[in-house]
């Protein structure tokens, strides 16, 4: 049966985090209004059809938690979120210890990442597009959390993979500076020395390890190659958002 989200598995206690996918499900899918579950509001899709997969959102949160979106422009901004904002916060990773807040990313092929200690007490949502992470956005998040980074625990989630994620020499460059073990990401494009393929997950995790974050869980679907399962920018061009969304709960 086809399912609008996919249910993140760490050890993160008291913690609802899950992201979501293309497909509809539930009242929306039976009603036959949508066809598919876009939650972007910048793409050209009607704001009535965004606005009512966002609301159906609530039904999967703790009562009560409103989600936080971001304006996400591919840089290095961390917002500390005390407070629930209707507009949404120009940043492209976010955190907060609010028990009533969601923090959601949009993704078509960059890379979502949760983090969370494992008591639950501090969460965080990262935009890891190629940008934000040559911008060291990971360790900025890390730092802004105020957290033994010992207790922290990452989640990695669906994004464009390894054999579809083409650079140039330029970002493979940027990378290797940022950090030297991400040379093993980069693979030589055959008969191209100039070509790169990119695997982002290896990427975030020696970000991660650099950050001294160990426990990492993952989910390395390919939104480039699964077209009924992932929206894809390089795919498409124009197409809808998934959204990876973190929150506390007590219960």
């Amino acid at each position: 049966m086809a399912s609008h989200k996919i249910v993140v598995e760490w050890p993160a206690r008291h913690v609802t985090a899950f992201t979501t996918t293309r497909e509809l499900a539930g009242e929306l899918a039976l009603a036959g209004q949508y066809d598919s579950f876009n939650l972007g509001l910048h793409v050209g899709d009607s704001p009535e059809q965004v606005n009512a997969n966002r609301a159906s959102l609530a039904k999967d949160l703790p009562a009560g938690t409103n989600i936080q979106w971001l304006e996400q422009v591919h840089g290095s901004n961390v917002a500390i979120v005390d407070q629930y904002q209707v507009a949404p916060i120009t940043a492209d990773a976010a955190i907060t210890r609010s028990p009533n807040i969601a923090l959601a990313v949009m993704t078509a092929d960059c890379l979502p990442i949760l983090i969370a200690d494992k008591s639950g007490q501090v969460i965080a949502a990262i935009h890891g597009g190629w940008r934000p992470l040559a911008q060291n956005i990971i360790a900025k998040t890390v730092e802004a959390m105020n957290t033994p980074v010992a207790q922290l625990v990452a989640w990695l989630g669906p994004c464009i993979g390894p054999r579809a994620f083409e650079v140039g020499c330029e970002v493979k460059n940027t990378f290797v500076n940022l950090n030297p073990a991400t040379v093993d990401a980069f693979q030589v494009v055959p008969q191209s020395a100039q070509k790169y393929l990119a695997n982002l997950h290896q990427i975030a995790q020696c970000l991660l390890s650099a950050s001294g974050i160990v426990e990492v869980a993952s989910l390395p679907h390919c939104t480039y190659s699964m077209a009924q399962q992932y929206y894809s920018y390089r795919r498409e061009s124009v197409t809808g958002r998934m959204a990876s969304i973190i929150c506390r709960n007590d219960y």
